[in-house]
């Protein structure tokens, strides 16, 4: 009996630790990762790291200074040496190790082992970056981060740095408007296309740019952001009318630039500028985004008519995607369907869209459009995106690098209230005037009569 209660004494409690582990594994992973899976993954990490190497393939022969202090210091067995560990951090999410890369090694060795590095260390993935030329980091996460998105808590400040999703390496994918100025934006109905533009909208709407819309779906999606916008066009003819005024915008910024520029010995050296970052404070005009809302619409034609606008808008995009990162103007393009059948400038346009971000497309052709001149590995991963996972993307740029990315869920009334509670940062465009959008304030609800009856006291 007494061997039954000690049984149940010291069996009950693990019992009942080993339950709440795996219910936490499921239902809170980052719980169960800060308690449990971390220390095991560092106790892993450091008594294996060697033998994980040279298993790998990853280590070199020693130098010969290094044999020769080691023959005359120890008796210990030469073994080929692995890159030189710099620092670990631990994160909420995963674990971040720095490598010194050694002689003769390159990034692109750890980035082929990467997926034999996961399984060896029981992580759920292992992410490789450059940090700087010999030296890389390993970025470990311990579980699935994009099933429930939760954004870091630090994240990049500025003007023209918009953190908009998680990447599955735990870092936030930030749209940074300075190094990718244009974006193209592919996804079918209901894979979160539209959650990633509301995400990027209320991101910009608290920084002080200037929003101009174009929605030809009537309006319906952009509608709810017009407390912000300072343009906004629902059909195609407005569209081109909006393009024009665009172009002149941008051609009014560039003889901003010239004329500070002015002749030589006017302006000293160092203010000599080629476009608006360079301008003073003063002079420099407010940087502005333009977010084009199913970009197929401005292609589709019925008439001669309508086929002369179509090339006049197309030509117009073109100009902005060439010219406008020097005067502050950006693109944002979005689709569900892009292909070289859109008609003349489609392949054009895109060409000058560095950034990509592609949701699950409903054909193969069109993730290659997106994709295809980016990495034949990012293709394969947009065509695998799972329909019960809305919100999952494949972003890249014209440098080769991608990732899979996942935007937080964002209503459309929050998103329409951020626009509200921050419409006195839209900027006055006079060029734009005629295309400000009209919208009707919410009056506050007012006080009315109480509908709970009073109940008497009685003493």
């Amino acid at each position: 009996m007494s061997e039954l209660l000690t049984l149940a004494e010291v069996g009950g409690p693990l019992a009942a630790v080993a339950g709440g582990a795996a219910y936490a594994r499921v239902k809170a992973p980052a719980v169960y990762w800060s308690a449990i899976g971390l220390p095991a993954t560092a106790v892993r990490f450091s008594a294996t790291y060697g033998s994980t190497m040279d298993a790998c393939g990853l280590t070199v022969a020693p130098s010969r200074l290094r044999v020769l202090v080691t023959r005359a210091t120890t008796r210990r067995e030469i073994r080929p040496v692995p890159p030189r560990i710099r620092r670990v951090r631990p994160t909420s999410t995963g674990l971040r190790v720095r490598l010194r890369l050694a002689p003769g090694q390159e990034p692109a060795d750890v980035a082929a082992s990467a997926e034999r590095l996961r399984h060896a260390w029981g992580v759920h993935a292992v992410h490789v970056t450059i940090v700087k030329p010999g030296v890389v980091e390993l970025r470990m996460t311990g579980f699935d981060v994009l099933r429930k998105v939760r954004m870091p808590r630090r994240l990049p400040a500025g003007d023209l740095l918009v953190p908009v999703a998680l990447r599955d390496d735990g870092t936030a994918f930030v749209r940074d408007y300075q190094a990718i100025p244009h974006c193209l934006t592919l996804g079918a109905t209901l894979t979160g296309k539209s959650v990633y533009m509301r995400n990027l909208i209320t991101g910009l709407a608290r920084r002080r740019v200037a929003l101009v819309g174009i929605d030809c779906k009537l309006g319906v999606e952009q509608a709810p952001f017009a407390p912000r916008l300072s343009a906004l066009a629902t059909d195609p003819q407005q569209a081109s009318d909006l393009l024009d005024k665009l172009v002149e915008e941008m051609e009014a910024r560039y003889d901003l630039i010239r004329d500070h520029q002015g002749v030589p010995g006017a302006v000293a050296d160092e203010e000599i500028t080629s476009d608006v970052w360079g301008l003073p404070a003063e002079l420099r005009p407010v940087p502005l985004v333009l977010i084009v809302d199913e970009v197929a619409e401005l292609f589709l034609v019925a008439t001669r008519k309508d086929e002369d606008r179509r090339d006049h808008m197309v030509t117009q995009l073109i100009r902005l995607a060439q010219l406008g990162r020097a005067a502050g103007v950006f693109l944002e393009v979005c689709g569900q369907r892009f292909g070289s059948e859109l008609g003349r400038g489609a392949t054009m346009l895109r060409a000058q869209l560095t950034g990509r971000v592609v949701h699950r497309v409903n054909d193969r052709p069109t993730a290659e459009m997106g994709l295809g001149d980016i990495s034949p590995e990012a293709v394969f991963a947009a065509t695998q995106i799972a329909p019960e996972m809305p919100g999952v993307a494949v972003a890249g740029d014209s440098s080769g690098g991608w990732s899979r990315i996942r935007t937080p869920d964002l209503s459309l009334a929050d998103a329409a209230r951020v626009c509200r509670e921050t419409a006195h940062l839209t900027p006055d465009l006079p060029a734009l005037a005629a295309f400000r959008p009209a919208f009707a304030t919410v009056p506050a609800p007012a006080g009315g009569p109480s509908l709970v009856k009073p109940r008497p006291v009685t003493g």
